[in-house]
């Protein structure tokens, strides 16, 4: 049997491609472990959206601001212009954002935004609430515990995947299109915000067959993590608390980050991460997230997710001022796409959301753009298939189908070393030196015998490392450090 659509991932951009698929349609969506283990459950953050027509240019241009204009300007105009109506296509769906006291929908402001455009569902719980949604609306088949370990690519077309079903046991399936959802590179990192299913293994897999990353060096780290916690995945944050008040301070109550930009609390993410790190780097002094300004009534309303989980690990919000440090969240970089969304060179094979390059981002990603990404792009890809009907020919694949072993026992001790590695050379601040050294060292443990899974994470680790070496002067997110 052939599929007319696999996809891969279960997360905004892979839902909502399901979502967007005629019923009639076969489709295959296949999950790496449970549904919910994904970044759009975890994000906190609400979704960017132009306001109206009037607010097109001016999301473009904090949009492009955002990302030192690195950005790719047609994909930044595709986004902002079809941003409302794919929104608004959610709420006529049934999905419900806050309003304010009107009843209207209520508008808040982030970081480098230059007015109020982010919408929140269920105050601080924005992806839980359209996870929980698309989820409910998939009609077609899931298969959970479903770890791709191969793409049947052929003459530019692809036939298909191959994917482990348990530690020992893989499966072929066929498909006309095939859509990659699968998100970024968390888990590649020792400190990080995402569910730790996210690996990079599809990036890796991308590479391998010679298809095109780009911008790999473009990772963000979010400033306001909690910290002291001993679990790599550290509980966020939100951008949002700092969009309507919270301060950053020392241990003595002082707001230092004056002394590094004119925005303070709401400068880039880059920005801001950079300061914190080099202040503390500086001084020795612990960093505090302080929510002083807000009353604790409003508090619980506004981020009751926040509130809960927060005072589940020992703190009392808002009078309480919490511990924080940067950490790995968000990948600009990914599988290089057409403005279809398609993988460049590939006739039938989609990439969309965080795995994919759209050049959207640029150098540092504008607050609540990843979710507006996912939503957008993922749409465009089924638009692009259902107007540009392709039919694979399932007998035309004539390459040989491998058999993989999904681990080995030396893997444990690589991932950590991988996860340090990573977190010591390529994070916020990157050395030249450093990076070749790690280079080196993912190059040695490529050599060795390692089990699938982590050779492709190696290879994804690899991409990073060289295009950070090959970016030899600072821009946005990628900072090298001058000697």
């Amino acid at each position: 049997m052939v599929y007319d659509y696999i996809i891969i991932g279960t997360g905004i951009a892979g839902l909502n491609a399901a979502r967007l698929i005629p019923k009639d349609k076969k489709v295959l969506v296949l999950c790496k472990k449970s549904p919910w283990d994904c970044n759009t459950f975890w994000a906190q953050g609400g979704i960017a959206t132009a306001v109206d027509e009037a607010d097109v240019p001016v999301h473009i241009q904090d949009t492009l601001t955002a990302g030192v204009n690195y950005n790719d300007k047609k994909a930044v105009e595709l986004l902002s212009q079809k941003s409302f109506k794919a929104v608004r296509n959610l709420i006529d769906s049934g999905l419900k954002f806050d309003l304010n006291a009107k009843g209207e929908l209520a508008f808040t402001k982030e970081a480098a935004h230059s007015r109020n455009r982010i919408l929140h569902a269920d105050g601080d719980a924005t992806g839980r609430m359209i996870h929980l949604f698309l989820l409910q609306e998939c009609k077609h088949e899931i298969v959970t515990n479903a770890v791709v370990n191969d793409l049947l690519i052929e003459d530019n077309i692809c036939y298909g995947v191959q994917f482990f079903t348990s530690e020992t046991e893989q499966r072929v399936v066929y498909a006309h299109n095939t859509i990659i959802a699968s998100g970024g590179i968390g888990s590649l990192y020792r400190y990080h915000t995402n569910s730790t299913a996210i690996a990079g293994e599809m990036q890796g897999l991308i590479s391998h067959k010679g298809l095109s990353l780009k911008d790999m060096e473009m990772m963000q780290f979010h400033p306001t993590v909690v910290k002291g916690t001993h679990f790599a995945r550290k509980p966020l944050l939100s951008e949002a608390l700092r969009g309507e008040g919270a301060h950053i301070v020392d241990e003595n109550g002082y707001r230092f980050l004056k002394e590094y930009h004119e925005d303070e609390e709401l400068a880039p993410r880059d920005v801001v991460s950079r300061s914190i790190f080099d202040y503390h780097k500086k001084t020795g002094l612990g960093v505090f997230l302080s929510f002083e300004m807000f009353e604790k009534e409003h508090f619980q309303k506004r981020f009751p997710n926040i509130y809960a989980n927060l005072k589940d690990i020992g703190y009392d919000l808002p009078s309480q001022r919490v511990p924080i440090s940067p950490a790995f969240h968000y990948a600009m970089g990914g599988i290089e796409t057409t403005l279809d969304a398609k993988v460049k060179g590939m006739k039938n094979l989609y990439a969309v959301g965080e795995v994919a390059c759209t050049g959207v981002h640029g150098a540092n990603r504008l607050a609540s753009n990843s979710l507006l990404e996912g939503l957008v792009f993922s749409q465009i890809a089924v638009e692009d298939s259902l107007e540009n009907i392709f039919k694979i020919s399932q007998e035309n694949y004539t390459k040989s189908i491998k058999s993989y072993i999904r681990n080995q026992k030396i893997d444990k001790d690589i991932k950590n070393n991988l996860r340090k590695i990573m977190w010591k050379t390529v994070a916020i601040v990157r050395e030249p030196k450093e990076l070749e050294k790690s280079l080196h060292q993912i190059n040695d443990y490529l050599k060795q015998d390692v089990g699938r899974l982590l050779f492709l994470r190696l290879l994804t680790a690899k991409s990073i490392l060289e295009t950070a070496l090959k970016r030899r002067e600072s821009l946005g997110a990628h900072y090298i450090k001058e000697n």
